[in-house]
């Protein structure tokens, strides 16, 4: 139980009203509103006054594993011990779960302008395949391409930017100010349905996004309509993209906050030896394609490029994962 819930059990045990409390501790009725809602924290001080009026001990009301009040009044506040963590306050976890929010979006329609960006391209060569205009399509194509990345890195670059100052969140060891951990994993648990339904929409679009293909491809079609099978593939694929990351995202700063899952103290000292490949290899990986893919003109084939890279950098990513921890053991 979190700091938040605990005042308002033992105010409603009371039988106090929000404004009596408030009144008994010298502060406004929203203030406790704000407590109980989990919108901010009672100053240590406070603490104090609430530990005394509700003969309960301060580790009580601040420790969220402790269900049940020790009755000392008077108990005092331990002293942490000091600790090379970095300490995170319910300003600063606000602060980056607000900016979270709010480039959560860009970021996925920019990722999505990318994915998109080569159906200009796939759709005009078809059409004009083995005609006069062959390549006077191919060019624009290749403009249209260049310019829809181009306005998904405006989207991306900004985005990416405004959440560099927290970096430090899944890179260093963290210490929350008492009462956050509480607060954050209670928005995580209201966050979880909504995750878990994005995930699971995004993954069943993703199987889908095989289905055009296959049927062209079954009804042995027309180039063009090979063609556009695929392009309805990528589109397909960018809309789960915008679930993934959109969903991703918040459940990401949950975890980042709270050091749980992928930030784990265990995962970051993982990540702070092997997090330099993902951006090497995908690096490699969008040089190879686009090169490939120019010097073929073979649009409609080389995006396979892409699938075979997800399994070969799941699969070296394991193992570079298990190479880092057995030489460290």
């Amino acid at each position: 139980m979190i700091l938040a819930d605990k005042i308002a059990l033992l105010r409603r045990q009371q039988g106090w009203s929000q404004e009596e409390l408030a009144n008994q501790l010298d502060v406004s009725r929203q203030a406790v509103s704000k407590w109980e809602s989990g919108a901010s924290i009672p100053d240590l001080d406070k603490i104090l006054k609430l530990s005394g009026l509700f003969n309960v001990t301060t580790d009580y009301l601040l420790k969220d594993e402790l269900e049940q009040p020790d009755a000392r009044p008077g108990a005092s506040v331990e002293m942490p011990e000091e600790s090379h963590r970095r300490s995170v306050t319910l300003d600063e976890a606000n602060a980056y779960l607000d900016t979270v929010q709010a480039v959560r979006k860009k970021l996925a329609a920019g990722v999505g302008l990318c994915i998109l960006s080569p159906i200009a391209l796939l759709l005009l060569g078809a059409w004009a395949d083995g005609t006069a205009s062959e390549d006077r399509m191919a060019g624009l194509g290749v403009v249209i391409l260049l310019v829809v990345v181009a306005l998904g890195l405006l989207l991306i670059l900004p985005a990416a930017f405004r959440l560099e100052k927290f970096e430090y969140l899944e890179k260093e060891e963290l210490d929350l100010a008492y009462g956050v951990a509480g607060i954050m994993e209670r928005k995580r648990q209201e966050f979880e349905s909504a995750y878990r339904r994005s995930i699971t929409l995004g993954a069943v679009l993703c199987v889908l996004a095989v289905v055009p293909p296959m049927l062209a491809a079954a009804f042995q079609l027309a180039d063009f309509w090979v063609i556009a099978a695929v392009s309805l593939l990528l589109v397909i694929v960018a809309g789960a993209v915008q679930l993934f990351i959109n969903a991703g995202m918040v459940q990401g700063s949950f975890d980042k906050l709270l050091q749980t899952g992928d930030y784990s103290l265990h995962e970051k000292w993982t990540n702070r030896r092997v997090g330099w490949f993902a951006g090497a290899y995908w690096c490699l990986v969008t040089a190879v394609y686009l090169a490939v893919s120019f010097w073929n003109n073979n649009w409609e084939k080389s995006w396979i490029i892409w699938a075979v890279a997800g399994l070969v950098f799941a699969a070296i990513s394991f193992a570079l994962r298990a190479w880092v921890e057995w030489k460290n053991n």
